[in-house]
This record gives C-alpha cells, sequence and structure tokens, in this order.
C-alpha cells in the first residue's frame, strides 16, 4: 500500500499497473492534475485473510485547487507470484 501511494505521489502510472490484479486492472490510469498535492497516508488497519489474501484500510489526503480532500478506502490485495497485488475496493 505503501508504495502504491509513493507512486500516485510520482506520478508513476506503470507501477500502479504493474501492481494492480490481472483480473481487475484497467487498460490506463489517467493522469492527475498537475496541482494535484498528496499529503500523507494514514494506514489504519491491516487483515491477512489467509497466505495469500489481505484488507488494508487506508486514509490518503490531498489538496487540489485550494481544497482538501481525503480518499477513506478498505482495499483488498492478492499475492500473485510472490508480488501483493490490488484487486480494488470493498464495498
Amino acid at each position: 500500500m505503501r508504495s502504491r501511494y509513493s507512486a500516485y505521489v510520482h506520478g508513476l502510472q506503470v507501477y500502479l499497473l504493474d501492481t494492480w490484479h490481472p483480473a481487475t486492472r484497467p487498460a490506463a490510469i489517467e493522469a492527475q492534475p498537475a496541482e494535484l498535492r498528496w499529503l500523507g497516508l494514514e494506514l489504519r488497519r491491516c487483515v491477512a485473510l489467509g497466505a495469500n489474501h489481505a484488507t488494508v484500510e487506508f486514509v490518503a489526503r490531498s489538496k487540489l485547487g485550494g481544497r482538501a480532500h481525503r480518499l477513506h478506502e478498505t482495499s483488498r490485495f492478492e499475492r500473485v507470484e510472490g508480488r501483493w497485488m490490488y484487486i480494488g475496493a470493498l464495498g
């Protein structure tokens, strides 16, 4: 989760796609607005659901156009060939 947040901060769309589960991976990721500023990541909870599945609850904060935003999500991950892949948000 931390590496994906860092990839968003630095606009590394290739890394984001590479760490997205093949079953749910989009064809492309839109470029972020140049004025978007990421302000921090808070990991709230990580729950292992066996050896190859987990959920991660997080809050990512950003600012765009003078307005603060929070993304609060519980994400699903699966380990595929030894590598954790983002599946998507719960709910």
